[in-house]
This record gives structure tokens, C-alpha cells and sequence, in this order.
């Protein structure tokens, strides 16, 4: 089975940046489609952004459009988010997700709204922290 693990979080200023990864472990990523989500206690999962990798079609959150960036690295299994003018929103436990093996993948031209659903993965790693504050 996959697993998919989180780096690259941190504790940074407004304004600064940071890259968070996703690598998947034991074998290449079983789904076309991963998610970045991020999480705060006591409130859903909110999808960050996602990317089809058979497509390469990205999808943003309205509150990160602009200051976020999705890039793959299929050589090193990996998927990055590049966070830069960061701001106490942006506070939380982002992780990455994906869909089980033999799950269909998410259908082509389906919209944002079902890209950024966590209920379209099912299969998550145990996410990095992203703390904002001066």
C-alpha cells in the first residue's frame, strides 16, 4: 500500500513562504488525482488545491489563488505546494490526499468544487504543520 508523507511545514511571519511536499512511499501514487487540505480544529477539511495528473489540470481555493502553487516531480513520486504571502489564515495542518487504489479517478472536467471535495479521497497522510503569526 502507498503512504503518502508530509514535509516542509512550519512556524513563519505574514508574508513569508513555505514548500510543503508530499512524496508517496512503497510505490508511485495510485490515483491521478491528489489533493492538498488543510485542517484547523474544530472546523471541516478545506481543499487548498488539487492537480490531475493525467490532465495537469489545477485547481485552486479562492482564498489561495495567486499566492499558491502546485508542481509535480514524478521522478520522486512527489507533489509540492509552493505558499508564499502567507497570513494567519493560512494557519493549519495541510495534508495531502488521494484516491484508493482502483478507485476510479475524479472525471475529467469535473469542476473545482468536486476536485477541493475531501469526500472525493480517501486515502491521506498524516499531514505537516503551517503555523502563521507574528
Amino acid at each position: 500500500q502507498v503512504q503518502l508523507v508530509e514535509s516542509g511545514g512550519g512556524s513563519v511571519q505574514p508574508g513569508g513562504s513555505l514548500r510543503l511536499s508530499c512524496v508517496a512511499s512503497g510505490r508511485a501514487f495510485s490515483s491521478y488525482n491528489i489533493g492538498w487540505f488543510r485542517q484547523v480544529p474544530g472546523k471541516e477539511r478545506e481543499g487548498v488545491a488539487s492537480i490531475s495528473r493525467s490532465t495537469g489540470t489545477i485547481f485552486y481555493a479562492d482564498s489561495v489563488k495567486g499566492r499558491f502553487v502546485v508542481s509535480e516531480d514524478r521522478a520522486r513520486n512527489a507533489i509540492y505546494l509552493q505558499m508564499d504571502s502567507l497570513n494567519s489564515q493560512d494557519t493549519g495542518l495541510y495534508r495531502c490526499g488521494t484516491r484508493s487504489h482502483g478507485r476510479s479517478p475524479i472525471p475529467d472536467g469535473s469542476p473545482a468544487s468536486v476536485c477541493l471535495d475531501r469526500k472525493e479521497y480517501d486515502f491521506w497522510g498524516r499531514g505537516t504543520q503551517v503555523t502563521v503569526s507574528s
